[in-house]
């Protein structure tokens, strides 16, 4: 059992079991694995809008899809309501016998023996210090830290409903579904026909969402909002920004609100490596460097394809956290430009950081196999209603 980062310890919640698996068995695994993909690609077994465990995808390309939606939205003067969906213990709940259900449909019978062989008579058992649980049948969830287990859940939740009017986008577990319209009870409306298809596929194959932890949301630059969407007769949570794959979207996608967070956490970090870095440490200049882009730098850089867009008076709040912490690292007295620290240590500013990884996103999304990604690279119309810059402005 392993702690959730941030869950109260004396919770019985607060704990993800892993399983212990043997070296053989992983080996064993990963060429099962092979084998399936060899017989039926991905691509045909998983649909598109699911992101999570795939090779060449990520998450950032997803984040991408759903602000590209709502950017368009704006720009047509619609709104966009969006609700992100938190499902309970979605690894842990996959029943098996529904599980093995959908593998017989979707891939030959050896295959399906195989598998069933596999999630067979699995048992578990629990001790904490001298004390040791009864041993316990396992009739549900994937086993979590194996090869397969991903692999089975997206099998799983191949199926989720998807409707004409709305946008589904998933990453493994974490699903978000939107839907555009310059009208907000239509948004609602639609909104909620799409929810009550998914409330009854999870109640078919026993599965749950959280609804306090669900949240739905209006993106827009009107003053207004869509009315409440309900799952299982209870109001879904409205809030004025939601966090989505690591990315905290605002209602108008000014991105301010991700920056100030990064901001604070960046603060945080940085006090507990001031020993570290600050002009009393012993490290070398070259390895307060290393801690700086090792431990620091990737905190503000996921995601800046994105957040790139952002107005330059936003960026600048971390272009000024950096140019700070440079130079307590080179200890540069007060006349040194904040240029000439970034040259000597060899760190671009911010909007050189923004520009390369754009580029370098351009690159790895042009001639994707997966239709949904292909789009991203798509002009928009050459006259546009509002100023505001766009992830694709920053590599054409």
């Amino acid at each position: 059992m392993i702690h959730k980062l941030g869950k109260p310890d004396t919770e019985i919640t607060s704990y993800r079991p892993i399983s212990l698996l043997p070296i053989a068995s992983k080996i064993f695994e990963r060429l099962l694995l092979k084998r399936v993909t060899a017989i039926a690609p991905i691509s045909t077994l998983i649909p598109n809008h699911q992101f999570g465990f795939r090779t060449g995808h990520s998450t950032v390309q997803q984040c991408h899809r759903v602000v590209r939606y709502i950017t368009e939205a704006i720009e047509e003067k619609k709104v966009c309501a969006a609700v992100f969906l938190d499902i309970q213990q979605a690894f842990d709940k996959v029943w098996h016998a529904g599980l093995l259900y959908k593998i017989k449909k979707r891939l030959p019978n050896q295959i399906y023996l195989l598998l069933k062989s596999y999630l067979s008579e699995r048992s578990f058992q629990v001790r904490i210090n001298t004390d040791v649980s009864s041993i316990r049948n396992i009739n549900s969830g994937v086993p979590q830290g194996s090869v397969l287990g991903p692999f089975l859940y997206l099998i799983y939740s191949a199926d989720l409903p998807t409707t004409g009017n709305t946008v589904l986008a998933t990453f493994a577990d974490d699903t978000a579904i939107l839907t555009a319209n310059h009208n907000p009870i239509t948004a609602s409306a639609n909104l909620q026909n799409h929810i009550n298809l998914l409330q009854q596929w999870f109640h078919k194959w026993r599965m749950s969402i959280n609804n306090e932890k669900s949240v739905q949301i209006t993106f827009t630059n009107r003053r207004t909002t869509c009315p409440q969407i309900t799952i299982n007769n209870s109001n879904i949570p409205i809030n004025t920004e939601v966090k989505y794959l690591g990315l905290y979207l605002d209602q108008k996608l000014t991105w301010r609100t991700h920056i100030k967070k990064k901001r604070q956490q960046l603060t945080l970090k940085e006090r507990q490596l001031r020993w570290l870095l600050g002009k009393r440490s012993q490290l070398s200049l070259e390895n307060k460097t290393l801690l700086y882009k090792a431990l620091l730098k990737p905190i503000w850089t996921y995601g800046i394809e994105l957040w790139g867009c952002a107005r330059p008076s936003n960026t600048k709040i971390l272009q000024t956290f950096q140019s700070k912490t440079l130079r307590r690292i080179t200890g540069a007295p007060w006349y040194v430009t904040n240029r000439t620290t970034h040259n000597d240590l060899n760190i671009p500013f911010i909007t050189e950081e923004i520009r390369k990884h754009a580029t370098r996103h351009r690159t790895r999304i042009t001639g994707h196999e997966n239709p949904l990604i292909v789009e991203l690279t798509k002009p928009h119309p050459a006259a546009r209603r509002l100023r505001t810059t766009w992830p694709e402005d920053l590599y054409n």
